[in-house]
C-alpha cells in the first residue's frame, strides 16, 4: 500500500493555499494535495480527501452516478417497540411520553 494517496477532489488543484505551489519561477502550478495514510484515516473519506471540502464538491460532481450504481428499489425498515410511559415534567405536572425502541424482532402475536 502506497503510503500517500492523491485527493480525489475534483476542484483541489485550483484552491489557491501555499502548500498547493509547486515548481519554479515562471512555470509554477497548483497541484492536488497528497493525503497521508496513517491509522487515522484508514477507511474513511479523508483516506481519499484533504478536506470535507473536496469530499463534497466530489460528492456533488458524482451523486447521479451513485444513485445510478445503487439506486433504492423499496424502503428500508427497523423493528422497532413504541413504549408510552407517564412521567412528570419540571414543574411535577404529568405527561406521556412516548419511546421508540429498536428491537430484533416483531411479535405480532400471528
Amino acid at each position: 500500500m502506497s503510503e500517500f494517496n492523491w485527493c480525489h477532489g475534483p476542484k483541489c488543484h485550483t484552491h489557491h493555499t501555499q502548500d498547493r505551489i509547486r515548481g519554479v519561477k515562471g512555470s509554477k502550478v497548483l497541484r492536488t494535495k497528497k493525503v497521508a495514510q496513517t491509522s487515522w484515516n484508514v477507511n474513511n473519506m479523508y483516506s481519499h480527501f484533504c478536506s470535507q471540502g473536496c469530499w463534497n464538491d466530489f460528492a456533488y460532481a458524482n451523486w447521479n452516478e451513485f444513485i445510478n450504481l445503487h439506486p433504492r428499489n423499496e424502503p428500508l425498515e427497523t423493528p422497532i417497540d413504541v413504549v408510552k410511559e407517564q412521567t412528570t415534567d419540571w414543574r411535577g405536572q404529568p405527561y406521556i411520553q412516548t419511546k421508540i425502541i429498536p428491537c430484533d424482532n416483531i411479535d405480532n402475536g400471528s
